[in-house]
């Protein structure tokens, strides 16, 4: 097939990013002709040809222009199937990656300072963001929707008009062999971790939407009482003005699968997430998770055996009780490859871009 595959930022990092990185490598192994439409890019894969997407204009207008300008070059060349990362005009296939834009609002205001809540979504990029969403999801527009998550799938149906049945849920993958390669010993010496220490591990860019600060909040509180805890914060991000004891920032790293074979536990409570990717990396890894039901990929979790989901992300005791619970007991083995493989999420990604690319020859 011919496809036309639309992301606006392609980076090394960020877990959208690295999926859609896995995705064209593995479509160009099946010799699929690949075409990547982005606005800035780094290591693409050589069997994908990129087209450049060159917009300016103001951070309220950029997603909107990007929209337009994809949509133009769409119309130069034909394709067998369009499949958009982006909230963009028109597609065949529209992976909901992002989730709702306006559930996020929704969660923000929820849990914002009391003074901020008014606030949250004002301004022009939330309104034009909003209203692009609309005209993705709208089923003239686009014909099939993937979603990583039964919540994600949940909030399109409360929210907009479209078709249940088109709708498909393709739950994340990663190269589980490459999670299951990590160097534990090797990686704790690099960061000055003990053998006896207990380490926390965060990971994820964007520290608002994904929990850092529940998290800092929890370790302190806890390790007032263990000091053998330590916290390894992998990401893009500021750290706090003040650093607590035994809190470690790594920033942005590369070899993640080192970074969960260091680490005890994945403690990640966002405040809205389609379903994160390190959910499923670290599963991967056969490293337990805490998580907060507001991440789509707490669906994969059977509580006690793989991980603990608590229900507010907000709730310091409830986040403490889990992790305690972790740190008393044997991590779990590692997690089925064929639930969380690349291989399953290509081979049912495929599936969605075959029935689109049939119905378009019709």
């Amino acid at each position: 097939m011919k496809l036309a595959l639309i992301r606006r930022q392609f980076s090394a990092t960020g877990g959208a990013e690295l999926y859609l990185q896995g995705l064209l490598t593995a479509l160009a192994g099946r010799s699929h002709e690949l075409h990547l439409f982005a606005e800035s890019w780094s290591e693409i894969p050589a069997a994908a040809k990129l087209h450049a997407v060159n917009i300016s204009g103001r951070r309220a207008t950029r997603p909107l222009r990007f929209a337009e300008a994809v949509q133009s070059q769409l119309a130069n060349e034909r394709f067998d199937c369009i499949f958009s990362l982006e909230r963009t005009l028109k597609q065949d296939i529209y992976r909901a990656g992002d989730g709702v834009h306006r559930v996020w609002l929704q969660r923000r205001r929820e849990f914002a300072p009391w003074w901020k809540k008014p606030f949250v979504g004002w301004g022009a990029f939330h309104k034009n963001l909003l209203a692009l969403e609309a005209q993705t999801i709208d089923p003239k527009n686009t014909r099939h929707i993937i979603v990583n998550s039964e919540m994600v799938k949940r909030e399109i149906l409360e929210h907009f008009a479209f078709p249940a049945e088109r709708i498909h849920l393709v739950r994340n993958g990663v190269d589980t062999a490459r999670f299951q390669s990590g160097r534990r010993a090797e990686t704790r010496a690099r960061y000055g971790v003990k053998d006896d220490e207990f380490l926390w591990l965060f990971a994820g860019s964007g520290w608002e939407r994904k929990g850092l600060d529940f998290v800092l909040h929890a370790f302190c509180r806890l390790r007032d009482n263990n000091d053998k805890a330590k916290l390894l914060v992998a990401g893009k991000g500021r750290p706090p003005g003040i650093c607590p004891a035994g809190v470690i920032y790594a920033g942005p790293v590369t070899d993640m699968e080192n970074i969960f074979a260091a680490a005890d536990l994945l403690v990640f409570p966002p405040i809205y997430e389609p379903s994160a990717n390190v959910v499923n990396e670290a599963l991967a890894s056969g490293r337990p998770v805490v998580t907060s039901a507001q991440n789509g990929a707490s669906e994969l979790i059977r509580e006690g055996i793989n991980g603990s989901v608590i229900p507010n992300p907000a709730d310091t005791r409830a986040l403490i009780q889990a992790v305690e619970f972790w740190m008393k007991k044997k991590a779990p083995a590692f997690a089925s490859a064929a639930t969380l493989s690349l291989d399953r999420n290509v081979a049912e990604t495929l599936a969605v871009l075959e029935l689109a690319a049939a119905e378009n020859r019709v």
